[in-house]
């Protein structure tokens, strides 16, 4: 086994640890090279939940899971009266998932929510707040619903993020019911994916800086 896997073998666990491993695919040239001198340092990151640093040569990632820090730089306000998505045996709810590989630059910032009010009061509400970013773009199957069907800044919802927001394992990808709300460009996206449940809705909130485009971080 080569130090890469060592360095990442069990270092953080939950959903959003999946999430980043969906997303680590995408510089797996990079991680796959032999390394040496990998540190990984786990720590309290506040409010009882667990923060990972992992360092290599050729760069790093960290898993910061503070709700409160990450909601402030996922730059989406907090649906009123929504309450943390958590499930037994994954308490975290939020993550800020970063990898610095050289030139190779990913993040994900992410938070799940439920709320007893319906799927079009809270999309209404996140429509609002998206389009700060650009126009706001709805899909569904990756596919537009609607006008626009692409942003101003060129995201479209065949741009696929390979990030699925919701938690739970019986959500269908397939459903008529589920849909996201886009706004950004290919490189620097904002993501509002909506779940009917019961009267009420479970929301997925993601902010993206991905290896593509010329987009720059600021």
């Amino acid at each position: 086994m080569d130090a890469s896997a060592v360095c990442f073998r069990g270092s953080a666990g939950g959903f959003w640890m999946k999430v980043a491993m969906q997303y680590a695919a995408v510089g797996l040239v990079l991680l796959v090279l032999p390394l040496t001198g990998c540190r990984v340092r786990s720590h309290d990151g506040g409010h009882g939940d667990k923060d990972v640093d992992i360092s290599t040569p050729l760069g790093g990632m960290s898993v910061k899971t503070d709700s409160t820090t990450v909601q402030r730089r996922l730059g989406l306000p907090l649906y009123p009266g929504a309450t943390p998505e958590q499930h037994k045996g994954d308490d975290n709810s939020s993550a800020d998932v970063d990898m610095n590989f050289g030139s190779f630059r990913l993040r994900v910032l992410a938070m799940s929510f439920a709320s007893p009010d319906a799927p079009a009061k809270i999309e209404a509400f996140y429509r609002a707040s998206l389009a700060q970013y650009s126009d706001v773009i709805k899909c569904r199957h990756h596919a537009p619903v609607g006008l626009p069907v692409r942003t101003g800044l060129g995201l479209t919802c065949a741009d696929d993020n390979h990030v699925h927001t919701g938690k739970s394992s019986d959500i269908d990808p397939d459903s008529d019911n589920d849909l996201e709300l886009k706004a950004g460009s290919q490189s620097r996206q904002h993501i509002v994916s909506l779940q009917p449940e019961g009267t009420g809705t479970k929301f997925g909130l993601v902010a993206l800086e991905l290896p593509h485009g010329d987009d720059h971080v600021d």
